[in-house]
């Protein structure tokens, strides 16, 4: 079967691999209908250590269920179905407190952590199927798949922040990063009843949807000149909660200049530093809480999903170029010289 490696910085091939089979009697396997390129992809993109690769990519996929172990119960041969960005039993300890990304079952691990899989490929096999997979009311061919796929990852990380980060009725948010994660992270905090969303970002198109999922202003300027704007838009005050969709320490920093005394600075762009300024100066003085973390979006599916199936949201529209197996590589391309916001990969 043909799947995506990564053999080093900007070194992405598609090539024929083993093909996928089960392996332990709660593994099932999924013929992939739908899947994308991640901004977090473009991390090893841009760092990976050529010497330990190369890995296989791709984490976020919608499919149909193609055969399955002897003790899956919750899904079956034919069903289509789409799976969080990370595995899990979702009934230990931990997984019932909705921290499914910590799952205890030893098998638990995020995609990208399992090295014969990954969701940019013809097939997958999954383990604890059961715990992970969630079945998809839909057909395989609905106009539905691309926003349902933001289940996956995406719109579930973006809700993840603005949950972490306390967003309730009436708050001021401020959203930094304007990839498919901040913008799906305004539409989630509109979804909260934010009063007020402050998107920084730079690229207008992207921002144009950012207006549209609910932002109220847009602050394309960084560093301090970013943090002087949303200050002066907010009375001097900051907002009651940022969330920060980058990862990088400059988005960090942005973020501790725009914060409220006694507010939330939540975390969903994967880090790529390991310190951060985090005492008496900064976040302990003025009562700031530090929040976030990988998104448990296994806990946010049937809740998000009602409202895409119903139309009221439609996070779909963060993919804005579609490609087939064979332009994976071009398309991480597009991505990493911002042509493209997010990618989706079909048959």
């Amino acid at each position: 079967m043909l799947a995506t490696l990564m053999y080093g910085p900007g070194d992405v091939r598609i090539e024929n691999v083993p093909d996928s089979r089960i392996k332990n009697s709660t593994d099932a396997l999924v013929r992939i209908t739908a899947s994308c390129i991640c901004g977090s992809d473009l991390h090893p993109y841009h760092s990976m250590d050529a010497a330990g690769g190369p890995a296989r990519m791709g984490h976020e996929f919608i499919g149909i269920v193609e055969a399955v172990g002897a003790d899956v119960v919750t899904v079956k041969q034919g069903d289509l179905v789409v799976s969080p960005f990370a595995v899990s039993d979702n009934v230990c300890e931990i997984c019932r407190e909705n921290l499914q990304t910590s799952c205890l079952h030893h098998e638990a691990n995020f995609w990208d952590g399992i090295s014969d899989e990954g969701g940019q490929a013809e097939a997958i096999r999954v383990p604890l199927a059961d715990g992970t997979l969630v079945k998809l009311p839909v057909a395989a061919e609905s106009a539905l798949i691309p926003s349902l796929l933001t289940l996956s990852d995406v719109f579930g990380t973006g809700y993840h922040a603005a949950v972490a980060g306390g967003v309730t009725e009436g708050s001021t948010v401020t959203v930094i990063g304007d990839g498919a994660v901040g913008l799906l992270a305004v539409l989630s905090a509109k979804r909260l009843g934010a009063e007020r969303i402050i998107l920084m970002g730079r690229h207008q198109s992207r921002t144009d949807l950012g207006r549209e999922f609910g932002a109220t202003d847009v602050v394309s300027a960084r560093g301090e000149e970013g943090i002087a704007l949303v200050r002066e838009l907010t009375g001097g005050h900051g907002t009651h909660a940022v969330l920060e969709a980058v990862g990088h320490m400059p988005a960090y920093e942005q973020a501790l200049g725009v914060v409220r005394r006694g507010g939330v600075i939540s975390r969903v762009g994967v880090p790529q530093y390991e310190v951060a300024p985090i005492g008496f100066g900064s976040l302990f003085r003025h009562n700031i809480r530090l929040a976030g973390g990988p998104a448990p979006v296994r806990a946010y599916i049937e809740e998000l999903m009602p409202d895409i199936l119903e139309g009221r949201i439609e996070p779909g529209k963060v993919f804005d170029a579609t490609t087939d197996l064979a332009g994976v590589p071009a398309g991480y391309r597009d991505m990493d010289e911002r042509t493209s916001l997010k990618v989706l990969v079909t048959p």
